[in-house]
């Protein structure tokens, strides 16, 4: 078996788990760091390890463009390419294609697009996005799909999700024909926000029959509350024996509150993309390390941390950075908010070992929100 659920919560939905692949045994509930381009910005693959990155993400449109998949197969494949020894996820590159809403055209074939570096003319179709990943290497492949856009009429869901399962069949034949047996494929439920369509797309995912199973199309712009609702009904039909990826979400608010509900893994640019605009997370929430407050504090960013960014440098420092614009800045802020998604996971997972999901929960993010508005604990 290559994914085991060894211990449900008896509080929620929350399960701790195990992936295997080939590059190493995944602890879920996981957060994935986004290296889009063969890298986490700002940070080397040591960095990520010492934060205790079990694995991280890529993008097979952005790889595809550059440096081209045959430059990253000669060089042994993408964990040789970057010098990264543990388990890898590739993003099917179907939001960055679909987000290039003016120079692509989708069809039944797949997607016409233009690249965003050169304008150069692109077809991306199922069996060629599963091509292109298996020739990057990876341990988890993900299906072709299209990201439909919120809002989104009802019409143009339902079609843009049977189009996703058309694609998922393709996908998968694909997939078997290839037949490396090194790699696992993950099948992604659409549907927008319309409870039913999501079902239906759930039913023909587990139809074709995946290795894992992933819910795109949510943080596209939709109200906290919508993507609450679709996930509370579609994620207990989901099949139990695995895994269950959300894709593009990743808060600390969202973790603790999808973890609740079953989610197995997750992943987002927030601790990075975060980082690099001066907003970092810390046990007593969120500082905007560009504040004069900052000026003259000479504690460290977050005291409980044991991150090297917390171990060595003051608040004052990294404003200090931050303000002059210096590159250590970037990469000292991106290092502490990665390492504080990758302990928050460590928590919930010890949580839901120790049966005290709801009360370390609760505990975290009161500290978290203090002094902001409480969202609602659910």
């Amino acid at each position: 078996m290559y994914f085991k659920v060894k211990k449900k919560s008896r509080e929620n939905s929350a399960r701790l788990g195990e992936l295997k692949t080939p590059h190493g045994v995944i602890e879920t509930p996981v957060f994935m760091p986004v290296g889009t381009q063969g890298t986490v910005k700002g940070l080397s693959p040591e960095d990520l390890k010492d934060a205790g990155a079990g694995i991280i993400l890529g993008n097979a449109y952005h790889l595809y463009l550059r440096p081209g998949v045959e430059v990253i197969r000669e060089a042994g494949g993408l964990h040789k390419f970057m010098s990264w020894d543990r388990p890898i996820l590739t993003d099917n590159g179907g939001y960055q294609v679909f987000s290039l809403s003016d120079i692509r055209k989708i069809k039944e074939e797949g997607v016409e697009f233009k690249s965003h570096i050169d304008g150069s003319k692109h077809l991306f179709t199922p069996e060629k996005v599963i091509d292109i990943q298996d020739g990057l290497g990876v341990d988890i492949v993900m299906c072709f799909d299209e990201c439909a856009p919120y809002p989104c009429e009802r019409e143009y869901a339902e079609e843009s999700m049977k189009l996703s399962l058309r694609w998922g069949d393709r996908c998968k034949e694909q997939f078997v024909k290839n037949n490396n047996g090194k790699q696992l494929l993950f099948g992604i439920t659409q549907g927008g926000m319309y409870g039913d369509l999501r079902e239906a797309s759930l039913r023909g995912n587990i139809k074709t029959g995946f290795d894992g199973y992933a819910i795109g199309g949510l943080s596209v712009g939709e109200p906290r509350e919508a993507a609450k609702e679709v996930l509370s009904n579609l994620l207990p039909l989901m099949p139990a024996d695995k895994p269950r990826y959300l894709m593009g979400v990743g808060t600390p608010e969202e973790l603790w509150n999808y973890a609740g509900l079953g989610v197995d893994m997750f992943d987002c640019v927030i601790p990075t993309r975060n980082g690099r605009n001066g907003q970092l997370f810390t046990s007593g929430g969120k500082v905007n390390i560009k504040s004069a407050r900052y000026k003259n504090d000479f504690t460290p960013l977050d005291p409980t941390c044991d991150c090297y960014t917390c171990k060595n440098f003051s608040r004052a420092y990294l404003a200090h950075l931050f303000r002059a614009g210096e590159l250590l800045a970037l990469r000292l802020n991106s290092l502490h908010n990665v390492y504080f998604m990758v302990k928050l996971m460590f928590i919930i997972r010890k949580s839901i070992l120790e049966s005290n999901y709801l009360k370390t929960k609760e505990k975290f993010l009161g500290n978290y929100r203090k002094g902001e508005k409480k969202d609602d604990l659910f």
